[in-house]
């Protein structure tokens, strides 16, 4: 294991050869170490992240034209194969009705090959970074002893996304296919994991969370109908704006997953959704939003105690 050096400061990955990647380990270890966190490079990293991609896909349709560079194609690649492991590994007849334990052949398969598929998304000067980074990927597709899935595995993957453009190997210009096109086909991949194995949502809030499964597709999904001149946060509770609309909106697709997976009155299973659709606007919606996902998420101790820290997403703090 590459171990950090003693001196935060000179840690710039732009030094190339001396940079010194580390696998990430758990920092968070009890409640009042959430000060750590909040205070850290990596927390200022991975905020930074999630508004600057929430920015650049404000009033953008999923079907609009962006650069795709090789790096995207060879993440939607690693995406396209994790999927193909799912129809490889067909679940297995069990007593219990969820978490069905061909998850974790499934999820063994990745373990074993993380590194690799990593390896390949990087430029080959930066292929010491594969262990490190490979760590995220692995904590992004859920939780092999508990065969569940929630925000924390989700944060997981857009910090996968964050350190390959730490590493240069992804670039500002590829932002609106960061979310339109490797985030896109990483949440149809994990809705089929769910639906597969039947996982279970992990620290569900219920009825009064968001949603039992993800949180980043409704920030970036609200910025993308931003100044829409029809669509108002009151039409996405109707099935039909859902069902014309959902190829072009994240948000739709949500909800259009939800609306298959769950019955019964919307305003009952999805309550905090149904209360969003009465939000006046959509810049409004997006801004609760961020303050939810803050407040929800990465400011919960039993989210935020999973998460792993490394050179790239530093538990240093953040320099004054």
């Amino acid at each position: 294991v590459a171990q950090s050096r003693s001196t935060p400061e000179d840690e710039a990955p732009e030094e190339g050869a001396s940079f010194t990647f580390m696998v990430p380990k758990k920092e968070i270890s009890m409640v009042p170490d959430m000060g750590k966190w909040k205070r850290s490079q990596a927390y200022a990293d991975y905020i930074g992240f999630i508004l600057t991609l929430n920015e650049g896909v404000k009033g953008k349709k999923l079907t609009c034209e962006y650069k795709v560079s090789e790096t995207v194609e060879k993440l939607v690649d690693l995406l396209g194969t994790l999927d193909r492991w799912i129809n490889e590994t067909p679940p297995v007849d069990q007593p219990s009705r969820f978490g069905n334990k061909a998850y974790r052949t499934w999820f063994a398969k990745l373990d074993q090959e993380a590194e690799a598929l990593v390896s390949v998304v990087l430029p080959a000067d930066k292929r010491a970074a594969a262990p490190e980074i490979a760590v995220y990927l692995k904590e992004s597709v859920g939780n092999s002893t508990r065969i569940d899935y929630g925000t924390g595995h989700e944060a997981a993957f857009a910090a996968f996304l964050c350190c390959l453009c730490k590493v240069g190997a992804l670039r500002v210009d590829d932002q609106l296919a960061i979310v339109f096109k490797v985030f896109n086909r990483y949440l149809e991949v994990m809705r089929k994991l769910q639906k597969t194995y039947r996982m279970e949502p992990a620290g569900s809030q219920g009825v009064w969370g968001l949603d039992d499964f993800q949180f980043l597709p409704f920030i970036w999904g609200s910025s993308q109908f931003i100044d829409h001149p029809t669509l108002e946060p009151r039409h996405f509770v109707d099935e039909r704006v859902v069902n014309e609309h959902h190829q072009d909106y994240m948000f739709l697709e949500c909800i259009k997953f939800i609306n298959e997976m769950k019955t019964g009155p919307f305003a009952e299973h999805s309550n905090q959704l149904w209360n969003i659709s009465a939000v006046p606007s959509w810049s409004k919606v997006n801004q609760g939003l961020i303050r939810m996902y803050k407040a929800e998420c990465l400011e919960k101790f039993p989210v935020i105690q999973h998460f792993k820290f490394g050179s790239l997403l530093s538990i240093q703090p953040v320099k004054p």
